[in-house]
């Protein structure tokens, strides 16, 4: 049994009501799934309220395959800050079961910095993800049922459907599919795939909406394909929003649960960073504003994903400003960057470290584009020295950004004290609360994608595949160019290349072609070799994933 594990396992949980009592909220206004989780009314937030709290991201610098401890540092700073007596929630984003079979594992933190009852929030939780998955394939049902239709139906020409279906499952034998086989009786045979859920513009759409009524209405947005006429189809017009709204009604409330300390903790939706826009809801934001005076959420994946995402998106959309942002970076990280060997990252090495610091301060550079004051948060782990800290401490300081070590892993608060009042500190003294978008959503589609791709990656060209170049002509032609942009692309490099470690620089973004989201309100151009569709490694995670006769799950982690 991993440490995580045993950690989680022995912390005594409270009564989720106990939970909920520290928010202010009355037992009797929580929906309850058992003793430890609820979800919580919409009728609690109170938009009024929440513009006084403050929201502080937490994002990191390009992933590697040692892990940063993003969520843990997330939950863990949560912690300090209740300790230094901020009323503080962590909001978070839930697990899918794709990385939790698959490659990464659990996704609720680790150590003295966990959200509980672990178990339930990586595996089926309160069932969010299945009511997105059951919502858009009911969607691909009724586009399906209209085209085999031959009295009621839109004159949909099958070769234009863009609606895939989902699952959330890692399994790439379902990226391309033909359905319809079988004969007349058993539909059209036309060419589709499957998505993984966290991918799904159903996801994208609760995570996006104000309330029940704006999740219904932006479904009905989603954009479906052509006629033979060629005049273009919306959910709407298949009479299926309803319905699809219908099967979200209880998924559309936040998650309450608490952290290994006992404090509050929200965690509402789940979309990938790499191929959608990496964040939790504006509902569950804007409710632990409502109950908190700080919340601390993170953008998934490096900063030039989800954080870029948040900022030019989510809080666009909803009307949002961070008070502060934080940049989880690791010394084992950046000995990765420099050049360092995946099995040589517990060796003592300052030069690899110091070789490594260009990709955080690259990041450093995109958040200050943002004009946000970054603060760095090293999160530590026992193989690190005092001299590889030193490293990092000393270039933080020639930059002018304040950095603190956090032991959240080992300490919980009480390891992220420091980095709490440091946080606490850059909250206060931003009054005013604004960021400088990237780009202007009125721009042209190409040079939004240009100033997302050049200033926050580095990129010196961006090359459009003729499929991506039909695709502009098509967004054009539906009125869609001024949405903004969500670009799907590897997080393990700056650029669209995956090999590019470090920082990168003089390469070439390839758009291979851009989906529409029409209902989520975003496009989305797909670079590289990304799939939204991910496979299985050679030894998945789920090989040391079991459960025992008293129902005992070991090696989520």
């Amino acid at each position: 049994m991993s440490r995580d594990t045993e950690t989680g396992r022995a912390a005594k949980l409270k009564h989720i009501n106990e939970i909920a009592a520290a928010l202010g909220v009355p037992a009797d206004d929580l929906v309850h799934y058992g003793k430890y989780k609820a979800k919580l009314p919409l009728k609690l937030i109170d938009l009024e309220k929440a513009k006084t709290g403050r929201l502080i991201l937490v994002s990191a610098i390009s992933p590697t395959p040692a892990g940063e401890g993003k969520t843990t540092v997330s939950i863990g700073l949560s912690l300090g800050l209740n300790r230094i007596g901020r009323k503080t929630a962590v909001v978070l984003r839930e697990p899918s079961l794709g990385p939790v079979f698959g490659i990464k594992g659990g996704a609720t933190g680790g150590g003295l910095s966990q959200v509980l009852p672990m178990e339930d929030i990586n595996l089926h939780f309160t069932g969010d993800f299945a009511a997105i998955e059951k919502a858009h394939n009911l969607l691909a049902a009724v586009i399906d049922n209209n085209i085999q239709n031959k009295k009621n139906n839109l004159g949909l020409d099958p070769r234009t459907v863009a609606w895939r279906r989902v699952m959330d499952m890692n399994d790439r034998s379902l990226r391309k599919i033909i359905v319809g086989l079988g004969g007349t009786m058993s539909g059209v045979p036309r060419e589709t795939g499957f998505d993984i859920v966290a991918a799904s513009e159903v996801m994208a759409i609760l995570c996006l909406s104000n309330d029940l009524g704006h999740l219904k209405e932006k479904l009905g947005n989603i954009f479906v394909g052509y006629t033979y006429d060629h005049k273009p189809v919306y959910a709407r017009d298949l009479k299926v929003s309803g319905a699809m709204a219908a099967l979200l009604k209880d998924a559309i409330m936040p998650n309450l649960v608490q952290t290994s300390e006992g404090t509050p903790a929200i965690i509402h939706g789940g979309p990938f960073a790499n191929i959608a826009h990496g964040c939790n809801s504006v509902i569950a934001t804007r409710m632990g504003l409502t109950l908190s005076d700080y919340v601390v959420t993170e953008a998934g994946f490096a900063f030039e994903l989800g954080a870029e995402k948040f900022l030019d998106i989510k809080c666009r959309y909803a009307g949002l400003c961070p008070s502060a942002a934080v940049l989880v970076a690791t010394v084992r990280a950046l000995k990765y960057h420099g050049g360092a060997d995946l099995k040589e990252l517990a060796k003592p090495d300052p030069g690899l470290v110091s070789k490594g610091l260009e990709n955080m301060e690259k990041h450093i550079e995109n958040m200050k584009r943002f004009e946000l004051s970054p603060v760095v948060a090293i999160n530590r782990f026992a193989s690190d020295t005092e001299e590889e800290l030193s490293v990092i401490k000393e270039r933080c300081g020639q930059l002018g950004v304040p950095v603190a070590v956090a032991d959240v892993w080992g300490q919980g608060g009480a390891g992220a004290l420091e980095l709490a009042e440091k946080v606490a500190k850059a909250a206060e003294d931003n009054r005013a609360c604004a960021f400088k978008p990237l780009y202007d959503w009125e721009w042209p589609v190409e040079k939004k994608i240009e100033a997302i791709a050049g200033k926050m990656y580095g990129a010196r060209h961006i090359d459009y595949t003729s499929k991506a170049k039909k695709d502009l002509e098509k967004i054009n032609g539906l009125g869609l160019g001024n949405l903004p942009i969500c670009i799907a692309k590897t997080q393990k490099s700056l650029s669209d290349n995956p090999e590019l470690i470090g920082r990168p620089k003089d390469f070439v973004v390839t758009v291979r072609e851009i989906e529409i989201a029409s209902g989520a309100g975003f496009l989305i151009p797909i670079t590289g070799d990304i799939m939204r569709m991910p496979g299985l490694p050679e030894h998945p995670a789920s090989e040391n994933i079991d459960i025992d006769a008293d129902g005992n799950i070991t090696g989520l982690f």
